[in-house]
């Protein structure tokens, strides 16, 4: 807590003042109207933010292109595999992706140690082009926060899936909850006991026998269970069934639920069938047209934030999509890669998941003999002898 507190006091003295508002509250906020209780869309959402989570960052030269060994990308490095007190590295890009996902709108803050994603912030224009973000009516200083934005038609504020699919969102998750229901209950919605007589509360004898019958049926928790009720003459009991069409809910969901997956860019109908075919082509197709925009909209905005601008250093999302692939077309890349003198044999190694040799010979490059360059094919297909 000291450390927190110092963290506070030092931000008070600028202007923007922590303490009464909500950066650290992150209870409830992501399930707004319910929205995850929606099988489909909370399995969407795991899929694409499990997968930026499971990335990992690097930093690069912008010049080289090579991996920095600037002591700033160490430290940003250092921040980024443990972002604060309260979230893991993996928790923290998950947070990140699933209101970004969720909202359109997601602000990472960074005060020199740690990042945290602001609550409740609100953003706007000034007449001189600058983007100003408040929280509880307090400004947040410009080189501390960014922007991230699912972009739209706004330059200043994102959509996301609670705006873009709320209407298909609100019918599925109805019908999903009308069926879940109405099986709950074991597709009864109550039970109806009707007496031929009036009833007296001065009758003692017709009042004990309703609650001895009520109680009865108040005792039947399970759908499946059947239990003997004697009933006296005048007594009967009728069982009110749900109105819920279990086939004309079941085919809404299976047109509309399939659509949620084009609020995210995916076609999950394809990405269902590539999985059981190739998962490679499966990840591939997820990478190319969900994953690799969030990467890069994520990688330039805390590129900014944790170096500024100008700074010739680069944040990178490193994903590798040979996870989803056998040992066996693994090694067959590896070896490839390694005789056409692209990889080390070290290279190859760390990519199957051994240890690294470190050796002379291990880190060079090899070229296989039985590769010819394209000046010297024609002399390859003549055979015989040269004659000088």
């Amino acid at each position: 807590m000291g450390v927190i507190r110092s963290v506070l006091d030092w931000m008070s003295k600028r202007s923007f003042n922590w303490v009464g508002s909500s950066y650290f509250n992150y209870g409830s906020y992501l399930n707004d109207e319910n929205i995850l209780k929606s099988s489909d869309t909370y399995n969407l959402m795991k899929l694409i933010s499990d997968q930026v989570a499971l990335a990992e960052f690097d930093v690069e030269d912008i010049v080289t292109g090579k991996k920095s060994k600037d002591p700033r990308a160490a430290h940003a490095l250092r921040v980024l595999s443990c972002p604060n007190d309260y979230l893991t590295s993996f928790e923290f890009k998950k947070l990140l992706t699933n209101v970004y996902l969720l909202r359109g709108d997601v602000y990472p803050f960074y005060d020199g140690s740690q990042l945290h994603i602001l609550n409740n912030a609100y953003s706007e224009l000034t007449n001189s082009g600058v983007e100003k973000i408040t929280v509880a009516g307090e400004v947040v200083p410009g080189y501390m926060v960014r922007h991230i934005k699912n972009i739209g038609i706004s330059h200043i504020e994102g959509v996301g899936l609670l705006e873009l699919a709320r209407e298909t969102l609100e019918g599925v998750m109805n019908a999903e909850k009308a069926l879940t229901e109405k099986y709950k209950k074991g597709g009864l919605m109550a039970f109806l006991l009707k007496l031929d007589a009036h009833l007296s509360p001065t009758n003692t004898t017709q009042n004990k026998t309703v609650k001895a019958i009520l109680k009865q049926l108040e005792d039947i928790k399970d759908s499946g269970k059947t239990k003997m009720i004697p009933l006296g003459k005048g007594y009967s009991i009728e069982a009110l069934e749900s109105p819920v069409d279990d086939e004309k809910t079941l085919k809404y969901l299976s047109i509309y639920k399939k659509d949620l997956g084009k609020f995210f860019g995916l076609d999950k109908d394809l990405l269902d069938k590539l999985e059981e075919k190739d998962m490679e082509q499966a990840m591939m197709k997820l990478y190319t047209s969900c994953l690799n925009p969030i990467f890069r909209n994520i990688e330039e905005h805390l590129t900014i934030l944790l170096f500024g601008k100008n700074s010739g250093l680069r944040l990178k999302l490193r994903h590798n999509l040979l996870d989803y692939v056998g040992m066996k077309t693994k090694t067959d890349i590896a070896y490839n890669l390694v005789r056409t003198s692209i990889a080390a044999p070290d290279d190859a190694r760390e990519m199957l998941g051994f240890k690294r040799l470190d050796t002379e010979e291990s880190s060079k490059l090899y070229i296989s003999k039985d590769l010819v360059g394209l000046d010297r094919l024609g002399d390859s297909l003549k055979g015989g002898e040269d004659d000088g």
